[in-house]
């Protein structure tokens, strides 16, 4: 059996229904394997960072194992960003790299290149993947694709990738024969240990203002159900990271909002102020805790669960550090008996609605002038109960995760580590084929649209239910807004240099219809166009050159103090807590 064939073989028993790939003569075996087949289907994409990132937007949609393919050289390292993006966001993908025959490889020879197009994307990428291989030895293909696979979904999940050469691709091999990988253990056979769970209820029961903080960890472990089922048994309030927005239902009455950096006033209130924290599957980056880590949550107990044991206590030194799959203690958790003070949590539950009262995360607009806030909040009651929405980063990103309200039967899709401009419309294109029966929104603004425009060609030739959402403010907004606060207003590049084309005859060259709004009385008739049918559509919604993302979390501030500023005592009025002095 041709070994190309048997790579396809082995993808199609893990469930993959699709490869992306952009082609190249490295490839030229594994695509001639996919000639003419039923059970797999390969997506055409136009540049290779698309592809890696549809891999991604697949594997996020379909909870399995995304794929993506690309040939030697510059298709390889073309598709780095996806690959990077996955690494720190913990996605689950294989990539595999075509390579130039084996004698044709330089290995440890002292020469910069051999074979044509010859690249060394194994090392290129070890610091940004879980495993990376190139395959010398037709007859260990087998053990290399069941480890791949095995230690991109275990632990904590990410990409590995396998680089084979022309010469492996095309050799004859016995699949009777081939040596067979054998799984470590990875899950803890033992429980976790009954007085640090004993601990946690302790910490539970005397709370007065306790706080519950989903990360990204919390779907990657497919926990969704035992965390309800927690917060069903203790009413304790949730927020949410960036990556943990689509964990919780945002329409739950625990739910507060999104922390951080660009977090809704009254989510950060909500965390400066509690006594306990229990912190599940997140990084506690800077972007969650600000450049004062010492400042975060400084009157609470933290309990930080995480299934990386690197992650605990690295940025934020917590009181009870778990190393533990977030499902694993969720569930040994929710069989103890809890004893929270229920005139205690409803409290405190009451003040967090004064917060979202006083510090709403949209207003309506006084002009005629679209705000993006109030358009987000308008899309939320557009969007399809089941649909899959996918943001780009920037300025759109931090206005959709502020101000949408995502229902459990919704998926909010979006780069947190990695963070590439360009990313949602690849990422919706990857999760259409992974949820071929629900619509994408893609989310996008003008900047970020222009990366990867030349897949609304993919968009068409399949006639995706893609619904692609341009916020154009006609400049970088995100840098511009961050010129504006620290560099006196010097817009070099992001005003000064950019420049759009007119993207309604854009989108058109690609045979998508496509919709221009810049008026509030424009957007309820524009969103029932959007949603009116199952057929790709581009809506460009003008808004203000000067939109901001407020509020803003400004450097060597606490979480609670974001900008435009309370008045110190206003801020003081909001606090169980002491005020931190002004910083020098």
């Amino acid at each position: 059996m041709k070994l190309s064939h048997y790579i396809i073989d082995f993808l199609v028993s893990e469930g993959v229904t699709h490869i992306f790939e952009v082609c190249g003569g490295s490839l030229a075996h594994l695509l001639d394997s996919l000639y003419g087949r039923s059970d797999i289907s390969v997506i055409s994409m136009h540049h290779e960072m698309a592809a890696s990132i549809a891999a991604e937007g697949y594997a996020r949609a379909s909870e399995n194992i995304g794929v993506a393919m690309a040939t030697s050289g510059p298709g390889a390292t073309n598709m780095i960003t996806g690959i990077g993006s996955c690494f720190f966001d913990s996605i689950p993908c294989l990539f595999l790299t075509g390579q130039v025959n084996t004698y044709e490889f330089k290995f440890d020879r002292k020469v910069r290149q051999v074979g044509f197009q010859e690249t060394d994307i194994v090392n290129i990428v070890k610091p940004i993947v879980k495993k990376a291989t190139i395959v010398t030895d037709e007859n260990k293909i087998k053990y290399y694709l069941e480890e791949s696979v095995h230690t991109a979904k275990t632990a904590r999940p990410g990409p590995v990738l396998l680089d084979i050469p022309l010469n492996i691709q095309r050799a004859e091999i016995d699949p009777e024969s081939l040596e067979t990988y054998t799984e470590e253990p990875t899950q803890r056979e033992e429980g976790i240990d009954d007085g640090v769970l004993e601990q946690v209820v302790q910490l539970i029961n005397s709370a007065f203002r306790p706080v519950i903080l989903v990360g990204g960890g919390v779907r990657l472990s497919k926990a969704q159900k035992e965390l309800l089922e927690f917060i069903r048994r203790t009413a304790i309030p949730v927020v949410a990271s960036l990556m943990g927005l689509d964990s919780f239902p945002h329409d739950h009455p625990v739910f507060v909002g999104m922390i951080g950096t660009y977090g809704n006033r009254y989510a950060n209130l909500t965390i400066a102020n509690s006594d306990l924290v229990i912190a599940l599957g997140t990084r506690l980056d800077s972007r969650q805790t600000g450049t004062r880590p010492e400042t975060f949550a400084r009157g609470a107990k933290i309990v930080h669960v995480d299934i990386d044991p690197s992650e605990l206590d690295s940025k934020i030194k917590a009181d009870r550090s778990i190393n533990a799959d977030v499902k694993q203690f969720l569930t040994e958790l929710n069989i103890r008996n809890f004893r929270p003070d229920k005139n205690r949590i409803d409290s405190w539950m009451e003040t967090i609605n004064l917060f979202k009262t006083r510090y709403p995360a949209f207003t309506n607009p006084a002009t005629d002038i679209i705000e993006p806030n109030h358009f987000m909040h308008l899309l939320s009651k557009s969007i399809p109960e089941d649909a899959i929405i996918c943001a780009d980063v920037g300025q759109n990103q931090m206005w959709a995760a502020q101000s949408l309200e995502i229902k459990a039967t919704q998926r909010f899709l979006t780069q947190g580590g990695m963070a590439s401009m360009g990313s949602a419309l690849p990422m919706a294109i990857g999760a259409s084929f992974a949820k071929p029966d629900k619509i994408i929104v893609a989310i996008t603004g003008d900047g970020g649209f222009q990366l990867n425009l030349q897949e609304l060609q993919t968009v068409y030739h399949h006639n995706l239910p893609i619904k692609i959402i341009m916020l154009n403010n006609n400049c970088y907004g995100m840098v511009r807004q961050f010129q504006e606060q620290y560099f006196n207003s010097r817009f070099q590049s992001t005003v000064i240099g950019y420049s759009n084309p007119n993207f309604h005859d854009v989108v058109r060259a690609y045979k998508i219809r496509a919709k221009k709004i810049a008026h509030n009385n424009e957007v309820s008739g524009a969103l029932h166009e959007l949603f009116l049918d199952l057929r790709p559509m581009f809506l460009e919604v003008g808004i203000e050159m000067g939109s901001k993302v407020t509020p803003k979390l400004s450097v060597n501030k606490p979480l609670e103090d974001q900008d435009p500023f309370l008045s110190r005592e206003e801020l003081k009025s909001n606090m169980f807590i002491d005020n931190l002095p002004e910083p020098e």
